[in-house]
């Protein structure tokens, strides 16, 4: 029942009562969704707790909106982590769009099913526009059956302009901050923004040069047009506003850790462009020289605008669209985060932010209602945005603006039941104005040469997932490219940013004879990849794989790895509610294991804190977070975090095939600590021979402690990644430095030694896992100073260990030393480089002939 804008809840369950606060899991009980009440159900059906409209129904059904009359919404959401239940134990009895009266049953449970597969039974109401509405539960109730008075509901002021429309009793807090994102604040940077606010009460709202908008929308935020060290004022209102203000401004002032160094931004559209001798000139997106015959790909067609249509048939066809299509995106989300392809997972986890933005939905919804076909309605409610963003004149942002058109084309695919069955030649140069990331990854499966798109910048999403698949791509070659007749073959000069248009076939000659030889290269490579690396004086180089999960080790394990150098356990952590617990890691653990055959894996306990914050495990802002609670240091502070971890280690089977390794240690008492916690944790499991114990050598400290840290670790792994930045006091992920951050640095190179000469002194085995031991540069550097395992990405496996079979351990070992003595990173590239090239080309002709003889691996130069 209501009166004006008030409203009484009636319970929609029968049970006890209690606050959202005492609800086991952090997003409801810290507020971050909303106010409300929970209740732990004894019956078997959701009802109404008031009249209104069922607006959104969840596709795993778990969990029901409604929209009461007076404005209201209502998230009713069915136990705890219920949606891994994809619908089991769940009926729904209403449709959305649905008009319900107040105690109509919207939901029938089975109960005992959700029981025996949720974390909990406890289910919440939790009131979602609290922007406009209060509610209070009503006094005195600890238990309730269906129907009985609840919550107390009331509406409060808009709180839409925080700056002036709210009661004067209450103050926002503000801030002023200079945006440290590389571009300003687009698709990623905004994104992040939303997550941090959508983590407290307050409302929040960033205002620019005249203009606001909510930090709850994307596309209002990248509207704004805030550029690197623009500086914003950032307006806080709510019970925690102090607190919001502090985390926005972090997230505003701090890079985000996956930024890339700025490249130069290309020219969104080079409408002018000309076609010279045959040649158009555009910006290299991704490397590569191939040729093919051109194909082009087209954008979606969008039929005639119908007549009147019904809005509530509209509504129903949008919404179906959109959860498909975030389905498609929800699933290649997760293939990437599994692959380990974090920049791949970020551009697609902003397009499921994207999907969700009120700005876009709201607009749509709105343009439904004054008669318009969803599809049309979907249209003009992104290319509108579009236009805000290119309208702006930055390059970056108008990058971005693809994100938006990719959405576009998904859903009107979806609308139409457009299936886009092309006949792609194998081998082609695809040919578009501009391509979005889902054609990409679509183009991708049907073994294109490269890509060539009018406009584009080497900015862009397309450009970094290009790069990821290896895939030649040239950038604002102009509308010329357009008028280009498909079928004609081509070369795709991407190193150079060109496509040629009329090559002859003496050019044509040389490009497939350069394709064909690098192919031959890499099959000869892999052929012998998985032959143990051996120089030619006899001594192995184990060379291992860096994985972050099951499926990584699979693909490396075929690629011939010797191990797992380095698997990542973050995934298991990040972007979830809750910890892991310990089968889970356990089944995970075992699964690379299994995948490994009988080779060995070193698994790296959790390397989060800092810049890289888990929702269930709240810490403090850090000034610098590189240089805070980190690692094993994060270990320390959550004992039971990395206990519940070592106990799942401790349990994989075979425990001589599991290598334990510790991240961040700087100090010898950090490893005895983790040692004697190993000592007891293998008692209580009643193991005898537990896992080997090392350390990662990814601060200096730790590199200068290496004899002592030997004594009591089985084995010491060199992250160059993290060494180079700490070494050289530069941030990896700044803009103007990171071409700096070089790990040939002669500085690190002399860690590297004193780090293998402390641990031969113990008889201990160093390898390196960072970046370092993927560049065929420094094979020779690494295991002359003493490296003698290289955990590199899987794809490189043949060509490093190929590269090891060139190599004199002993001519290294002497070589090697000359290096410590150079001053600087390129003085030790140019070295390097000197060595490399003759004594490859050398020992390759001198081999040949004995290898084809005997039918060993030969050696293929890089």
């Amino acid at each position: 029942m209501h009166n004006n804008k008030d409203l009484i809840l009636s319970a929609p369950l029968s049970g006890p009562v209690m606050p959202l606060s005492q609800v086991p899991d952090p997003v409801f009980a810290s507020g971050a969704l909303g106010e409300g009440i929970a209740i732990d159900p004894t019956n078997e059906c959701l009802y109404a707790p008031c009249a209104g409209v069922v607006v959104h129904i969840a596709r795993t059904l778990h969990a029901v909106t409604l929209r009461a009359d007076n404005g209201a919404e209502f998230l009713l959401h069915v136990g705890l982590d219920t949606v891994a239940l994809a619908g089991e134990g769940f009926t729904v009895l209403v449709e959305q769009g649905e008009r319900v009266e107040e105690g109509q049953a919207l939901l029938r449970l089975d109960l005992d099913r959700i029981a025996q597969h949720a974390t909990s039974l406890i289910s919440t109401l939790v009131l979602i526009n609290g922007d406009r509405f209060r509610s209070i539960p009503v006094a005195g109730v600890s238990s309730i059956t269906v129907g009985q008075p609840l919550l107390h509901v009331s509406a409060v002021q808009s709180q839409t302009a925080l700056d002036s429309s709210h009661s004067s009793t209450i103050e926002p807090a503000r801030g002023r901050v200079r945006v440290a994102h590389s571009g300003g604040l687009h698709a990623r940077p905004a994104a992040l923004v939303r997550q941090t606010a959508q983590g407290f009460v307050s409302q929040s709202e960033l205002h620019f040069a005249g203009q606001s908008s909510s930090s709850n929308s994307l596309v209002g935020l990248m509207g704004l047009g805030i550029a690197e060290q623009d500086e914003v004022e950032v307006v806080c209102l709510g019970e925690d506003s102090e607190a919001a203000l502090l985390a926005l401004i972090k997230a505003l002032s701090i890079p985000s850790a996956h930024e890339q160094p700025r490249r130069p931004s290309a020219p969104v559209v080079t409408l002018n462009a000309t076609v010279e001798e045959g040649v158009l000139q555009g910006v290299c997106a991704s490397p590569g020289l191939v040729s093919g015959p051109l194909f082009r790909l087209h954008a979606v067609h969008l039929p005639d605008e119908p007549g009147q249509q019904v809005a509530s048939v509209q509504h129903h066809a949008l919404h179906t669209a959109l959860q498909q299509v975030s389905a498609d995106i929800q699933c290649t989300l997760h293939s990437a985060e599994q692959r380990g392809e974090d920049e791949e997972a970020a551009i697609f986890s902003t397009h499921l932010a994207l999907l969700e933005d009120p700005g876009l939905l709201d607009a749509a919804k709105l343009a439904i209602d004054q008669g318009c076909a969803a599809t049309h309605a979907w249209s003009q409610a992104l290319l509108a945005q579009c236009d805000v963003l290119q309208a702006l004149g930055k390059p970056l942002l108008a990058e971005r603006a693809n994100d938006l058109r990719d959405l576009r084309q998904r859903v009107l695919r979806a609308l139409l039941g457009d299936a886009r069955r092309l006949d792609i030649p194998i081998g082609a140069i695809v040919v578009a104005h501009e391509l979005t990331p889902s054609d990409l990854l679509m183009l991708s499966q049907h073994a294109v040469a490269g890509l060539c798109m009018a406009a584009g910048g080497a900015t862009s999403h397309v450009a970094i997932l290009a790069r990821g698949k290896g895939l030649p791509c040239v950038v604002a070659l102009g509308s010329a490219l357009l008028d280009q007749q498909s079928g004609k073959t081509v070369v795709l000069n991407a190193d150079q940013g060109q496509l040629e248009l009329t090559p002859s076939a003496q050019r044509l000659h040389h490009v497939i004879e350069h394709h064909q030889s690098q192919v031959q290269q890499r099959r000869t490579q892999q052929q012998y990849a998985h032959v143990p690396a051996m120089t030619l004086d006899g001594v192995t180089i184990e060379v291992a794989a860096n994985v972050a999960s099951r499926g990584d080790a699979a693909e490396a394990h075929a690629a011939g790895a010797d191990g797992v150098g380095l698997l990542r356990t973050e995934f298991l952590f990040v972007d979830r509610n809750t910890a892991p617990d310990e089968h889970e890691q356990w089944t995970a653990y075992q699964g690379v294991l299994d995948a490994m055959g009988d080779k060995p894996v070193v698994i790296r306990t959790i390397d989060v804190g800092g810049d890289k914050q888990l929702a269930y495990l709240p810490l403090p802002a850090e000034a610098n977070p590189v240089l805070g609670l980190r690692g094993i240091r994060l270990g320390q502070l959550r004992p039971e975090l990395l206990d519940q971890q070592l106990r799942a280690l401790l349990r994989v089977s075979p425990q001589q095939r599991c290598r334990i390794l510790l991240p961040m240690v700087s100090e010898v008492d950090e490893l005895l600590n983790i040692r004697q916690r190993l000592e007891v944790l293998s008692a209580e499991l009643g193991i005898k021979h537990r896992a080997q114990l090392g350390v990662m050598i990814e601060v200096p400290s730790a590199a200068l402690l290496a004899e002592q840290l030997a004594e009591h670790a089985d084995f010491l792994s060199i992250g160059t990644n993290d060494l180079s930045q700490y070494t050289l006091a530069m941030d990896r992920d700044h803009a103007g430095l990171a071409a700096r951050v070089d790990a040939l640095h002669p500085a690190l190179l002399r860690l590297i030694a004193m780090t293998c000469v402390g641990a031969a002194r113990h008889q201990r085995w160093v390898g390196v896992c960072g970046a370092l031991a993927s560049d065929p540069l420094a094979t020779a550097a690494l295991i002359g100073l003493g490296v003698r395992e290289l955990s590199v990405s899987p794809p490189l496996i043949g060509e490093i260990k190929a590269r090891v079979r060139e190599l004199n351990m002993a001519e290294c070992q002497r070589w090697s030393q000359s290096l410590l003595g150079l001053n600087s990173a390129q003085a030790v590239r140019q070295a390097c480089q000197r060595h490399s090239m003759p004594h490859a080309f050398v020992q390759q002709q001198q081999q040949q002939q004995q290898q084809q003889q005997q039918g060993e691996p030969p050696c293929t130069s890089t």
